[in-house]
């Protein structure tokens, strides 16, 4: 790296000590910057990378809760609200026992250039808590919710802060959080939380705006090479939304979906993943892998090695950071991969990363593949603020431009900048720019 930017990344090491995620987020990044930074040094005389790794505020709090049983359990939650200099802070909150600040602060730094990507007006933030939804009751999580809400919700606000859900937090717990912002308010405020119900503020397409987006973008790459994704076999790491719904466009795309996978496995079905009782299983449900394969003749659960051992075209991990490493990557490429698109948050580890770029692989970073989910939230803030309500099809439209614009902002700098195909250099330069031009505009704040 420039020397500023050494400088620079040994501060962020010695001020958030023990923060791997954090740490590797802001590396990722910052090997891009280079050719900026000697371009416009403007940036380093206004401290623009320091500023850039220091969130502007960082909320941790204690969320005390009753189980079932009347035993009293008490979590950790966090919001961080990282740079808000393209607009309010928008970014996901995730209920999973791996959550701490470190994991947040990567989740909300990667945000800041995904929300700039977008092309919307929104600044980058993200929060959760080490709570784990799973194996609750409806009444635990509603209560859990609840008392969460009960502190961030002086936070929050549709022209100050706007969360929307990630890991463990769907449509069912955007609900309880809603209900107690709008009980402890007063005011139905839609803008201030996106992933809502359809019949009471949410938008048609933003369950599936994610794995949509990355399938697209996936597309848009691989039309650079004359080809897409007809005819193409696809492996889905991961069983959410993300994962489902990248499925769901990839199948309607011409592909074949053959693997996907969740904690206890994954599943091979070489006929193609049947979405129909995939969505049963794992949204309704709320079923593990085994469900699927028990109703679904002629496919099979592996309880070891790595979904990255099945032979596939496009690799499309959208489960969670740091899933895919070096070895999975060699096996890929033996395997014969043209194209990695990530649908999750930073799945793909640095080794994996340089392996993929040295072989020639077609490559999209999480930050700009999987925009389409934060692109489609700001769609409903929209809607929100108009009182209206669009239609799928033409939601749907939205987000495709949006991705084709993504897309294109990505080639087009990593052209500028001399690394044609370099998406990951295209994505760190022009949401870095569009970030740091703003925060110049605003002054030292």
């Amino acid at each position: 790296m420039e020397q500023q930017l050494e400088h620079a990344y040994e501060e962020v090491l010695r001020r958030n000590p023990g923060e791997a995620e954090f740490h590797q987020a802001v590396r990722e990044v910052f090997d891009s910057l280079g050719p900026v930074l000697r371009k416009n040094p403007r940036y380093v005389d206004a401290a623009v990378l320091e500023r850039l790794c220091e969130p502007e505020r960082q909320i941790i709090f204690r969320v005390p809760w009753v189980d079932d049983a009347g035993r009293v359990r008490i979590n950790r939650g966090f919001r961080v609200e990282y740079n808000s200099a393209l607009g309010p802070y928008k970014g996901g909150l995730r209920f999973h026992p791996s959550v701490y600040l470190g994991i947040v602060k990567f989740l909300g730094f990667e945000q800041i250039f995904k929300n700039a990507l977008s092309g919307m007006p929104i600044g980058g933030g993200k929060g959760g808590s080490d709570f784990d939804p799973r194996g609750r009751s409806q009444h635990e999580i509603m209560r859990f919710c609840q008392s969460f809400m009960t502190e961030l919700y002086r936070h929050l606000g549709e022209y100050t802060d706007v969360p929307a859900g990630d890991i463990g937090v769907g449509q069912r717990e955007i609900g309880y959080l809603f209900g107690q912002y709008k009980r402890i308010t007063n005011r139905y405020e839609s803008g201030v939380l996106t992933g809502k119900g359809i019949s009471w503020g949410g938008s048609l397409v933003r369950t599936e705006a994610t794995g949509y987006g990355t399938v697209l973008f996936a597309n848009e790459m691989l039309a650079t090479k004359g080809q897409d994704l007809d005819g193409r076999r696809v492996t889905v790491s991961g069983s959410g939304n993300v994962a489902i719904f990248a499925i769901e466009k990839a199948t309607q795309l011409g592909a074949t979906a053959v693997a996907f996978s969740d904690s206890s496995g994954y599943v091979v079905d070489e006929a193609g993943v049947d979405l129909e009782l995939l969505k049963e299983v794992k949204l309704v449900d709320r079923g593990r892998a085994k469900d699927y394969v028990d109703r679904r003749p002629g496919s099979r659960l592996v309880t070891d090695g790595s979904i990255w051992d099945v032979p596939t075209d496009v690799a499309l991990p959208c489960a969670t950071q740091n899933e895919l490493d070096e070895n999975d990557a060699r096996t890929l490429l033996t395997n014969g991969v043209v194209a990695v698109a990530e649908g999750a948050n930073m799945p793909t580890t640095p080794e994996a990363l340089r392996l993929f770029q040295e072989a020639g692989t077609l490559f999209a970073p999480g930050k700009a593949a999987n925009a389409g989910g934060v692109a489609t939230s700001a769609l409903e803030m929209q809607q929100n603020a108009s009182r209206d309500s669009w239609t799928f099809e033409y939601t749907e439209e939205r987000l495709a431009d949006i991705m084709r614009d993504v897309h294109a902002r990505c080639a087009a700098t990593a052209d500028e900048y001399g690394r044609p195909g370099d998406y990951v250099v295209g994505a760190n330069i022009a949401g870095f720019i569009k970030v740091a031009d703003a925060m110049l505009a605003q002054g030292v704040i």
